[in-house]
């Protein structure tokens, strides 16, 4: 960023600019074509200018784009209803982000304690996990890095490690102010981790044994990136709460609260609130996402490219010195290394690559859930050289 630059330095972005996009394709100033491997970090499910997204948010803006939410959205009930069907839960609160859904979140666990008679709710989270980094979903992240400066933290966050039972047991026993947990189906930002299926039952019982509500974050990992609609359903659970974000507006900003249950009726008028969330063009976004991914199949789609991107990376890789273990599930994947790896980042953007690294040494993967059997050969015969080149000539230290 130029030192004379306005923004302020929250991000050191690489050194490209995208004019525009194509399907599963980005376009830079100068005109040089990218494979988007990334989608915005899991957000542009549809890909980019797709025509029915484009049609129906050109229709709304000549519409209505805001109107807020002392008058009635009728887009809103549309969306709701059709986020209450796919996951079987109850009641839906609009937003605009992932972090404001984990907010929310937050927030509903904290006010059910207190209707419980809890001075000071509990909330089980988790080691690297991510929820956002306002003050108090930064405290519930599992991230020293992310936390640094902006102490004092917000308490009320017990943390434990992932896919282990014996630490959340044992708090279960000797803190009586517990009346959450709250975790990813699969940790993004903390190297695309998931939650083992076995885990996420265990939890779902013991909640269920404690009067806990279980809180789900599918943030990055909901919205079909799995193959499922939402990873959690891989488990044959369903949770109390579940944020969601990205990939649901297919880049038009969103968040969303699923709850069920005691969840679905603890927010009363006047508890919560938002200016833009729950707007009609975010609503119309995500009406035509849902529509687009029912009509194509994409969370289908999701599955098997996941599957087949899998297998061909482990083949192609195996046995590579540096190489550890592909990770994730459909089209959001992990190819874990052994060592930072974090310069194959600006390596693919040259090769016409969009890829992202996280947690230093895991290349990160989230394409367009359009994706298609040909975009995923190109992706392994772009990056796996890339891969292989990067480890022979990086040796670990």
């Amino acid at each position: 960023m130029p030192a004379s630059s306005p923004l302020m330095s929250t991000y050191l972005p690489q050194p490209v600019a995208f004019e525009r996009g194509e399907g599963v394709h980005l376009i830079d100033t100068k005109g040089r074509r990218y494979l988007d491997c990334l989608s915005g970090i899991a957000v542009n499910t549809l890909g980019h200018n797709h025509p029915r997204l484009v049609a129906a948010l050109t229709d709304q803006i000549g519409k209505i784009i805001h109107s807020s939410n002392l008058f009635e959205v009728p887009l809103q009930h549309a969306v709701a209803s059709r986020l209450v069907e796919l996951s079987g839960m109850g009641k839906v609160f609009f937003c605009n982000s992932g972090l404001e859904a984990n907010e929310a979140a937050i927030k509903i666990a904290r006010l059910y304690g207190h209707n419980r008679g809890i001075r000071e709710p509990h909330i089980v989270v988790y080691e690297k996990a991510f929820h956002g980094r306002s003050l108090a979903t930064l405290s519930a992240t599992g991230n020293e890095k992310v936390q640094k400066g902006f102490e004092p933290l917000v308490p009320g966050f017990v943390r434990v490690p992932l896919n282990d039972m014996a630490p959340l047991r044992a708090l279960a026993d000797s803190d009586p102010d517990i009346v959450a947990v709250f975790l990813e189906a699969i940790q993004g930002e903390g190297g695309i981790t998931a939650a083992r299926i076995e885990y996420l039952q265990q939890v779902r019982k013991l909640c269920d044994e404690k009067g806990w509500l279980l809180m789900i974050d599918e943030v990055q990992c909901g919205t079909g990136r799995t193959g499922r609609w939402f990873a959690h359903q891989w488990a044959g659970i369903v949770p109390d709460v579940m944020p969601l974000a990205k990939g649901l507006g297919s880049g038009v900003p969103i968040g969303a609260v699923v709850a069920g249950g005691a969840a679905a009726d603890v927010f009363k008028p006047g508890n919560h609130g938002t200016t833009f969330g729950g707007n009609p063009l975010a609503m119309r976004a995500a009406l035509t996402t849902i529509e687009v991914m029912e009509d194509d199949q994409l969370a289908q789609n999701a599955g098997r490219l996941g599957a087949k991107l899998h297998d061909a990376f482990v083949s192609e890789l195996g046995g590579v010195d540096g190489f550890v273990e592909m990770r994730g599930k459909g089209l959001m994947m992990g190819i874990m290394l052994d060592r930072p790896c974090g310069a194959l980042v600006q390596q693919a953007l040259e090769a016409g690559l969009v890829i992202n690294v996280t947690a230093d040494t895991v290349v990160r993967l989230l394409p367009p859930l359009i994706f298609t059997d040909a975009h995923a050969d190109q992706m392994i015969s772009s990056l796996v050289p890339l891969i292989r080149n990067f480890l022979s000539s990086n040796p670990r230290a």
